[in-house]
């Protein structure tokens, strides 16, 4: 009898320590692994990203190549593979494919991927993505795109180095965590489109986008602060994306967050104008991450002198705690919106 009541004492203490365990793992906090994301190192990245020597980034020319060697030697120093399936860090993206609704003379190019495996759920996927091409130069001055989009571009290697860092010290996400660099962003959202009809994850195991395009500035309707940030289709196919952006936001990170833009009837249509939309259109649950526009947007002018470095690290830390709860939650989101 006294064996019996021992082992039952001693199960209910495993039991209860393991819960406990449990408990304290799906509760563990990334605010140590957000803060990683810091002013200055995403200023370092973004002064190579866009500076003159990448020539404005043009859709496949030796600018933009030269901004992706750089990615991916960042990915490299920090020991974040290419995605498993991938026989290197780029996807190509074909000339054929680039002219084939309009041609533009575009050559041949490439999105860039880098992955942290899921530690529970490898095969459900997060895709945060940004586009690393610019409009190149014109009439001899460079258009560097500090802004548009080198902001969400450095965005994403400090996100990946969060997460490694995190995965190091045993807090790996449970699911997947794909970066995407996606191209031709400006000739038509070519790579991201490319990227979702040759998915290397099959989009039905695909739980959310996170799109980053231009998080450096403020905007004309903002002028007194860059607290701010626009969120722009969360709650278009899942209100449980839209509720999880918002709690992220409050419990983290305390930006403001503007919905104006997210208007069905927003005469800007900027839901349709970057890259989020094609997975949103293939019913994948999507945000986009946006400081709004301003007098700099698409000129010469966009230089990484002006962008708001404190305003692009709470950005990116926005986008990294939301998909740490997307990656870590217990269930994948549900669409519930057609």
């Amino acid at each position: 009898m006294k064996k019996i009541i021992y082992f039952l004492a001693f199960s209910c203490i495993a039991s209860c320590q393991s819960t406990k365990e449990t408990a304290t793992k799906s509760l563990f906090s990334p605010i140590k692994y957000s803060n990683s994301i810091t002013a200055d190192e995403l200023k370092t990245h973004l002064y190579i990203v866009a500076s003159d020597s990448m020539q404005g980034r043009e859709t496949g020319s030796i600018g933009q190549k030269k901004a992706g060697k750089y990615l991916i030697s960042q990915y490299q120093k920090d020991k974040i593979p290419f995605p498993k399936g991938a026989q290197n860090y780029y996807q190509h993206v074909p000339e054929a494919f680039l002219n084939a609704k309009r041609s533009q003379k575009l050559p041949d190019s490439e999105n860039i991927w880098a992955y942290i495996e899921g530690t529970e759920k490898p095969d459900e996927v997060i895709v945060i993505s940004a586009h690393y091409d610019h409009v190149g130069t014109k009439n001899d001055a460079i258009f560097n795109g500090a802004d548009d989009d080198a902001s969400g571009t450095v965005a994403l290697l400090e996100m990946a180095q969060a997460f490694k860092l995190a995965k190091k010290e045993g807090h790996g996400p449970k699911r997947s965590i794909l970066l995407l660099h996606v191209t031709a962003e400006e000739h038509g959202l070519h790579g991201s489109r490319y990227y979702t009809e040759n998915p290397l994850f099959p989009l039905k195991n695909t739980v959310a986008n996170i799109n980053i395009d231009m998080i450096g500035r403020r905007d004309d309707i903002h002028p007194n602060t860059n607290n701010y940030v626009y969120l722009i289709g969360a709650d278009r196919l899942s209100t449980e994306l839209h509720q999880i952006c918002t709690s992220v936001n409050e419990k983290y990170v305390n930006l403001d967050l503007d919905f104006r833009f997210n208007a069905r009837n927003d005469p800007n249509n900027f839901y349709g104008r970057s890259d989020h939309y094609n997975f949103a259109k293939n019913g994948i649950p999507s945000v986009f991450i946006f400081n709004g526009v301003h007098a700099d947007y698409h000129r010469k002018t966009d230089t990484p002198d002006k962008i708001e470095y404190d305003a692009l690290a709470k950005r990116a830390q926005l986008a990294f705690n939301i998909a740490w709860e997307l990656a870590n939650r217990e269930n994948r989101i549900v669409v519930d919106k057609k």
